[in-house]
């Protein structure tokens, strides 16, 4: 079993610049992170290695920095990490990376035999597209299923699958090779070992591959390949908060104090009045 687990290297949110030029996130001189939703998916991979076996191989298409990222995957107890970074890729939608990271998942093929699970986390917190998984699978022609809660194996051809929609919980069989999108907050993610990290770093278990290993036309990758036009950015102001505590006696208390707060705001008070009948301050 060959199970590959897809990651993001994203900006800290809380300080997200964009050029206002290409309308792309700037990245330099902003801290970043492993995108939070992406680890509840690296912890149902290593679940499914743990009880059937094989290996897991963390992917990211990122700038240099995103080693980091993937050395946390590999504490966490991945097999093998491969970063994809290239200037031609810079500036990618979602279309272009999830174009990169099919033929990187084909590459691995090629290099390391047939990929059974490719499983991403449900969408990243610096876009909320959760377009990757569902592309990835478009490129590959491979069945997909999201908000994935949890996992199972029944063989090497059949993976069962429990997906929570809305207030439904459905069971899916899929034939592999297939894609998978973790729900967000669906699995507690193991630690990171500083054992793992270790022992990663002295069997070189993190490579980095550029497009002279993949070899993809560079019109359809980064910008040049991104059908994606982002036709203007507006910095929001940080909305003005009252700081206000208050401790209620019981839900009934808590709704009044609530409603006598939005009264003291005219449009607030305005809207109240049009919807809401027979509301005492």
């Amino acid at each position: 079993m060959r199970i590959i687990v897809g990651i993001k290297w994203v900006p800290n949110t809380q300080a997200v610049r964009f050029d206002p030029e290409t309308g792309t996130l700037i990245r330099r001189g902003v801290p970043s992170i492993v995108n939070p939703h992406d680890l509840p998916a690296i912890e149902l991979a290593l679940r499914l290695r743990d009880s059937a076996g094989g290996e897991v191989i963390a992917i990211s298409m990122a700038p240099p920095p995103a080693v980091k990222g993937l050395e946390l995957a590999l504490g966490m107890g991945v097999d093998l990490a491969i970063l994809v970074t290239d200037r031609v890729y810079a500036g990618a939608d979602t279309l272009a990376t999830s174009y990169v990271l099919s033929h990187t998942i084909r590459k691995i093929e090629r290099e390391y035999g047939s990929v059974d699970l490719v499983i991403f986390g449900q969408e990243t917190i610096d876009s909320s597209t959760a377009h990757i998984p569902a592309q990835v699978a478009s490129w590959l022609e491979w069945p997909y299923i999201y908000y994935v809660r949890e996992a199972r194996i029944l063989d090497n051809k059949v993976v069962r699958v429990v997906r929570e929609l809305e207030e439904y919980i459905e069971e899916y069989e899929l034939e592999t090779p297939a894609v998978l999108g973790v729900a967000m907050r669906s699995l507690k993610p193991r630690h990171v070992s500083l054992s793992n990290k270790i022992r990663a770093r002295f069997e070189k278990k993190l490579i980095i591959w550029s497009n002279n290993d993949l070899k993809l036309d560079t019109r359809c990758v980064g910008l040049k390949g991104s059908p994606t036009i982002v036709a203007k950015t507006i910095d929001m102001p940080e909305v003005p908060r009252r700081k206000e505590v208050y401790k209620p006696r019981d839900a009934r208390d808590a709704a009044r104090w609530i409603i006598s707060r939005m009264l003291e705001d005219e449009k607030l008070r305005e809207l109240l009045q049009r919807t809401l009948w027979g509301v005492k301050s």
